[in-house]
């Protein structure tokens, strides 16, 4: 059944097309409100993409399905962020599931807030490991970024387009390739005196499908993303983002200490991961120089 359509929001979704994005299309499709269009960045090969987005538009939902040959969750991003064409854009992943009022309450209040980005709740679903969670029941507004901690969550937010121009886009070094992007463009729009808005109320489900045996990787992984964004702008000698770092790089030993003494097989894992991961991201940063993001274009089907 059609729905009533959010006309100045467009949704993007970077995607290697795996089945998960099935589901992400589908709690789309189900929502209260639709949005004038989303487009799937599809970076993968897999050819069900094509025949998901041709049931789920049957009602009415406009789905564009862009290919692309550029790697990394910040290219797929971006690639979709070019053809934006509404006035505020949001931001999902395949491996999220928006809960039925997302588009409803998300459009109204990015009208509302302004120049600012919008953000919201991520709630665990799922036997499996996932790493990135956010649910605490207050809302918030950030001006400036945090010695302690990141405060957005890209694949639950929402920001007018025109912002692009002051925060620019995201950053495709392969250093961020894997992780790490989203804080250092989060990092970015703080300085660029853009706030950050968190709204409990706006709400996705992060699917937990990550192998329980592979938290170590994973926890590395993340750790090494997070070292690169230290990195490239340690490489600009930003002191806050110096003191960061040695805060990360000593909480590491640390972490690995307390889950050896209480035997808490999450915080150990949690702690060889940074140990390992964080030293070799920032070096990783340091040879990124940072030059603007060169837009290009993409194949839509």
């Amino acid at each position: 059944m059609k729905r009533p359509v959010a006309s100045d929001v467009s949704v993007v979704i970077p995607t290697l097309g795996r089945e998960l994005l099935e589901g992400c299309l589908e709690s789309i499709a189900a929502g209260t409100a639709w949005p004038a269009e989303v487009i799937v960045v599809n970076q993968g090969s897999s050819s069900s993409v094509a025949s998901w987005i041709d049931r789920l538009t049957r009602p009415g939902l406009v789905i564009t399905h862009v290919r692309s040959s550029d790697r990394g969750i910040a290219a797929g991003t971006n690639r979709g962020l070019e053809r934006v064409g509404t006035r505020f854009v949001a931001t999902t992943h395949d491996d999220c599931r928006v809960q039925a009022d997302w588009m409803e309450r998300l459009s109204a209040r990015t009208r509302e807030v302004g120049d600012s980005i919008l953000t919201g709740r991520v709630e665990p679903r799922g036997e499996g490991v996932v790493l990135t969670v956010i649910t605490h029941r207050e809302p918030a507004v950030y001006s400036e970024p945090l010695i302690d901690r990141d405060v957005l969550f890209p694949p639950n937010m929402a920001f007018p387009i025109r912002l692009l121009e002051r925060i620019g886009y995201f950053d495709e070094h392969p250093s961020l390739r894997l992780a790490g992007e989203d804080n250092e463009w989060a990092y970015r729009a703080l300085r660029a005196r853009v706030p950050i808005v968190y709204d409990p109320e706006v709400v996705v489900d992060h699917i937990a499908w990550q192998d329980p045996d592979r938290r170590i990787s994973l926890y590395r992984r993340y750790a090494r993303g997070q070292g690169s964004f230290y990195g490239k702008h340690l490489r600009r000698r930003d002191a806050f983002i110096l003191r960061r770092t040695l805060r990360d790089l000593a909480r590491a030993p640390w972490l690995v200490l307390r889950g050896a003494v209480s035997r808490n097989t999450d915080l150990l894992d949690m702690g060889l991961g940074e140990l390992t991961g964080l030293p070799a991201g920032v070096l990783a940063g340091l040879r990124n120089a940072g030059e603007q993001v060169v837009l290009k274009g993409a194949r839509a089907t």
